[in-house]
């Protein structure tokens, strides 16, 4: 196998010529024989037994070819993009094979896509605000509120009606032009007025009724709904079978006794302030970095190949539905529930994957303009942050993730550094 021709066709876009030997075929032709031969049956032989001379002699010289070029292409493209110096973002397309025979061996051509070439604008000195590290009085009693709120019980209240914040326990029966439709009824749910989880308006109106009251809901589907139902007026049949209001617990030494590990709410309150000051710097550290980024992709030069952000796509959805498949839902049953269609729902990663995509091309560009290395006591403390971080040993980390990966993750952090550090920070 050899490389016959590389040539630019046009951005990112390279086409090869490639050529395999006679001798190759031939011997990929007697594999693919070999392969077949025991589903192959022909008058006069026992299905099985006839020699490949013979299968050719009465299908013809070509019978085996298309399962050979099979067994050929894999090394021949690989072998020829080598050769070409070529770093490829996708699979090659555009296949043609103008010559293909035992006696001329096969000569093929294809195109490829390939990494784009990068033209790097400014990336040190620049300058971004920089997000407060500390936390505030106000931030320590907001998270107190909420810590007090997911320890609150719900008691049934009997003199009044529901209220936003209440849990109204209902049945409901939807109908679109005096129709019931298809998943539109529920019965004994408990609906959290004032959670959004409702089409909008619908919890608005539960609240005011009370128990055992049977009354109508007016809303109207919104337009990215399920098609069938998108920008549609319904009216909902309902009645309150019960309501609950969330009973607060006091704010007290005892209070901080039952949540934490402390024995007064001055030391819990402390506490909390020193999480919050954490994930407030951290919070700012990773919001000045890509503020940084995007000033870096948008001072750079370079025209991304489409298959790049959509072979980040599909990983983010792969990602996304392995996620889902540990909590049990399949995605296309996920995908029915929201009202949407795989196409659709890919769109809503687009604009992540882009600037993901660009932001990665960015700082492996930096990477080469700093001549950025990584010694082994770095690849080691990655290892270990790694191993730390999904609480596994270093060497499933290691088994796991391929050495040139976790090379690549440490100089991109290294160029990232760089960045950030060089920056001015308002």
């Amino acid at each position: 196998m050899a490389l016959k021709s590389s040539n630019k066709t046009d951005t990112n876009t390279y086409e090869l010529e490639v050529t395999v030997t006679p001798e190759v075929f031939t011997e990929a032709c007697k594999s693919a024989y070999m392969k077949q031969r025991k589903s192959i049956q022909i008058p006069g032989f026992r299905k099985g037994k006839a020699t490949q001379g013979m299968i050719e002699k009465v299908y013809g010289e070509g019978a085996f070819f298309e399962d050979a070029l099979e067994i050929v292409y894999p090394e021949a493209v690989t072998e020829a993009i080598k050769e070409a110096d070529l770093r490829t973002v996708d699979q090659p397309y555009d296949l043609e094979v103008p010559v293909m025979s035992k006696a001329e061996g096969v000569e093929m051509k294809f195109k490829v896509t390939v990494y784009p070439e990068v033209k790097l604008g400014d990336y040190k000195g620049l300058k971004a605000e920089k997000l407060p590290t500390e936390a505030t009085d106000e931030d320590v009693e907001a998270e107190l509120k909420n810590v007090q709120d997911r320890n609150s019980r719900l008691v049934t209240v009997e003199d009044r009606a529901a209220e936003m914040g209440d849990t109204a326990e209902i049945d409901f029966e939807g109908f679109v032009d005096g129709v019931a439709f298809e998943g539109g009824k529920g019965e004994n749910y408990p609906l959290e007025l004032g959670s959004g989880s409702f089409i909008p308006g619908f919890e608005e109106q539960v609240a005011g009724h009370k128990v055992d009251e049977e009354f109508d809901v007016n809303v109207t589907f919104p337009e990215e709904y399920a098609e069938e139902l998108a920008g549609k007026d319904a009216t909902f049949k309902c009645v309150i079978h019960e309501i609950k209001t969330k009973e607060l617990p006091e704010l007290d030494d005892e209070f901080a006794k039952d949540v934490s590990e402390f024995d007064t709410l001055d030391e819990y309150k402390a506490d909390l302030k020193k999480q919050l000051d954490e994930k407030k710097a951290e919070d700012s550290r990773i919001d000045l970095e890509n503020k940084l980024i995007e000033q870096v992709v948008d001072n750079m030069e370079c025209d991304v190949p489409e298959c790049m952000f959509e072979n980040r796509v599909n990983e983010m959805l792969q990602d996304y539905g392995y996620r889902l498949q540990m909590q049990g839902i399949d995605l296309n049953t996920y995908l029915q529930y929201m009202g949407q269609d795989m196409e659709q729902f890919k769109e809503t990663f687009r604009e992540g994957a882009e600037s993901q995509v660009r932001a990665s091309i960015a700082l492996e560009a930096i990477v080469d303009a700093e001549k950025i290395e990584v010694t082994d006591e770095e690849i080691e403390a990655e290892i270990e942050k790694l191993a730390k971080q999904y609480q596994m040993e270093a060497d499933q980390i290691k088994a796991a993730v391929p050495a040139d990966q976790l090379s690549a993750d440490v100089k991109t952090r290294k160029a990232l550094d760089i960045v950030v550090e060089s920056a001015i920070t308002e």
